[in-house]
């Protein structure tokens, strides 16, 4: 790194030391005398003044013509224009460049967050799918418990209709065999009394007393018959009750049907989103793709911004190294022109 605040006379001082040590005190050789500080331009302007003050004080060298002074100063001043010219160009560029990476990048970077925040979106929606489809799980195997139930009810149903319609079924035919029995009997009483009345009278009594026994025999048996009636129709209010009952469960599992066709739907519904959802892993998976093809480029940018500055640093260089030459060509001439001038003396 160049030191601030070089003075005249430190520059002074390390070409003096060169020369006594005998080597040429070029600018790289003073600048190493002074520590590798300073700024070679600097140190060319100080030896140049130096040199110019010597001739000035001994009045035996002669100064190098002012037309070849002019000449040194617009080439080294030309060069070094060409050089900045250079070098700026090539800043300018590398930072334009650099600008339009880093905003592709940053387009790049937006672009990913906001698919984060999309697959975010979508992830919680997904959660919220799961959480409703496990409750809908849940609910689809209380509704098929129920219906299980409701089955096992309705077969018991079944069974008991099947058993009062069974019953039902044997008084009917006891009331048949009654109403049988009593046309039978009535029969033979008939033909008992048609019997009798062509019998004699001493028979009029065994009759009368057959009557009532059988009078109260009918009686017992219209007792039993109403009775039996009395049961037909509680079994008959209990098998209309029953018969509700059925068209009632038969509701319910129709109504769980619907439900359970709506679980069904929702169950559908959950496959897509989760497609969809596979589709914007996919297309999360692309994005971080173009994301690492565009951290490569930017790599590859600042390698070429990494050589864009070597390029630069070679141009400062040869800029220096032209400096070096203008500033030994410039003694060589000094001493050329005054070669002449000590002839001139001795022929003298």
């Amino acid at each position: 790194m160049a030191r601030s605040g070089l003075y005249k006379s430190e520059v002074q001082k390390a070409r003096d030391a060169l020369r006594a040590q005998g080597k040429h005190p070029s600018v790289d050789a003073v600048r190493v005398a002074l520590g590798n500080t300073g700024s070679k331009t600097t140190i060319h302007r100080y030896l140049k003044e130096l040199e110019e003050e010597e001739g000035q004080g001994l009045g035996a060298k002669v100064a190098v013509s002012e037309a070849l002074q002019d000449l040194i100063g617009r080439l080294a001043a030309r060069l070094h224009e060409e050089a900045e010219a250079v070098v700026t160009e090539a800043q300018q560029r590398f930072a334009t460049q650099l600008q339009e990476r880093n905003e592709a990048l940053e387009q790049a970077r937006q672009e990913a967050i906001a698919l984060s925040n999309q697959l975010q979106r979508t992830e919680t929606a997904l959660h919220e799918e799961r959480t409703a489809h496990a409750s809908a799980q849940q609910s689809l195997a209380e509704r098929v418990t129920e219906i299980a139930q409701l089955s096992e009810r309705i077969a018991g149903l079944t069974a008991r209709v099947a058993e009062h319609e069974a019953h039902a079924k044997s008084l009917e035919e006891k009331h048949a065999h009654a109403r049988e029995a009593l046309e039978h009997y009535r029969t033979s009483v008939k033909e008992q009394r048609e019997q009798e009345q062509r019998r004699h009278e001493h028979q009029v009594q065994e009759l009368q007393v057959a009557l009532r026994q059988a009078n109260e025999a009918l009686t017992a048996k219209n007792h039993e018959l109403l009775q039996l009636n009395r049961d037909n129709g509680q079994w008959l209010e209990r098998h209309g009750r029953l018969e509700r009952e059925l068209v009632d469960a038969r509701r319910g599992i129709e109504a769980q049907q619907k439900e359970l066709d709506a679980l069904r739907l929702t169950a559908t519904e959950h496959q897509a989103l989760q497609g969809r959802w596979a589709e914007d892993a996919q297309a999360l998976e692309n994005v971080r793709a173009e994301l690492t093809s565009a951290r490569a480029e930017a790599i590859k940018e600042r390698e070429r911004r990494e050589q864009a500055e070597a390029d630069a640093l070679r141009a400062g260089v040869r800029m220096e190294t032209l400096e070096q030459l203008l500033a030994q060509l410039k003694p060589d001439q000094a001493v050329a022109d005054t070669t002449p001038g000590r002839k001139e003396r001795g022929r003298g």
